[in-house]
């Protein structure tokens, strides 16, 4: 009897998301109330820096509403803090804000390939039609149409309430920005040593695979868990098996041929090998989260 989904994943929404190497990859849909948690989080650390630029103006006697310059000097600033924000975590910390990490989320490419720069400026760019604009209509209407009628602010709250209320309407709880960008939401791995895929057995042909210390410093945590994952599926496809087996050799710089073991066998064996590199550089007070990472010094974990 092939295993439940639930025995590899914790109960909620599941996703399958197909890498470019062809392997099936299962994630959880962020809930929408977390991911409601996590932007009012980021929120409040938009606000708090824009708190701080109007205390930093008030510190050099500089009144925007005086002085049209400066107006227009906080609005620019004000609209590259909020986008600069989600768009600086999300491209360096391979799709988590500090509200996400809290809550345990991340973003992620729908079509299994990485994260790229253009799809996290378009999710974001997004947000400012999404709520920043009409929440600022319905705040505060005569900022941008000072005779704007009375009913423009209901029209803003509607217009902000539907595309709010957008994630709860679909199934993948995509919000707009997810649509344009090609992103979902979901659930992170957790950041630590998974337990052990290698508890089985190896085969013997595969014991014998030496990985040197170069090899094995290329790859970090998050690697290791996505090969995790690859190896906790049931029935893999032998193809695309292979296919991961080749781009870990060409990445590690393996010389000669394949090593001549079945390509389940070698993963494991390399899966064994990079725990327990990256295990001994915990242990010296070192991690490292992916291969685009250099280590970090303190054992502290780095989102």
């Amino acid at each position: 009897m092939k295993p439940a989904l639930r025995d590899f994943l914790p109960s909620g929404r599941t996703r399958e998301v197909v890498t470019p190497e062809g392997v099936a990859l299962r994630f959880e849909v962020a809930p929408a109330a977390e991911r409601f948690s996590a932007f009012l989080s980021d929120l409040f650390l938009v606000f708090l820096g824009t708190a701080v630029l109007l205390v930093l103006l008030l510190v050099l006697s500089i009144d925007p509403g005086e002085d049209p310059l400066a107006a227009a000097g906080v609005f620019l600033a004000a609209f590259l803090l909020r986008h600069g924000f989600f768009a600086w975590f999300e491209i360096r910390r391979r799709g988590v804000t500090p509200g996400k990490r809290a809550v345990g989320l991340r973003v992620v490419d729908r079509r299994g390939g990485p994260l790229t720069g253009e799809a996290v400026l378009a999710r974001n760019l997004t947000r400012e039609i999404e709520v920043f604009l009409p929440l600022l209509l319905l705040v505060a209407p005569g900022a941008f149409f000072p005779e704007a009628p009375g009913w423009g602010a209901a029209v803003a709250g509607a217009w902000l309430i539907v595309l709010a209320a957008m994630p709860l309407f679909n199934r993948d709880r995509l919000r707009v920005g997810d649509l344009v960008a090609g992103t979902m939401v979901v659930r992170a791995p957790q950041a630590v040593l998974l337990q052990d895929v290698s508890a089985r057995p190896a085969a013997p042909a595969a014991e014998a695979i030496a990985f040197t210390r170069d090899h094995l410093a290329i790859y970090g945590t998050y690697e290791l868990q996505v090969l995790e994952e690859i190896l906790r599926t049931p029935d893999p496809d032998l193809q695309g098996l292979r296919t991961v087996r080749d781009r870990i050799l060409r990445k590690i710089r393996w010389e000669g041929k394949p090593p001549d073991v079945p390509p389940l066998d070698f993963l494991r064996a390399f899966y064994d090998a990079q725990r327990a590199h990256l295990e001994g550089r915990l242990l010296l007070g070192e991690r490292k989260e992916s291969k685009s990472e250099r280590p970090a010094r303190g054992g502290k974990r780095r989102p």
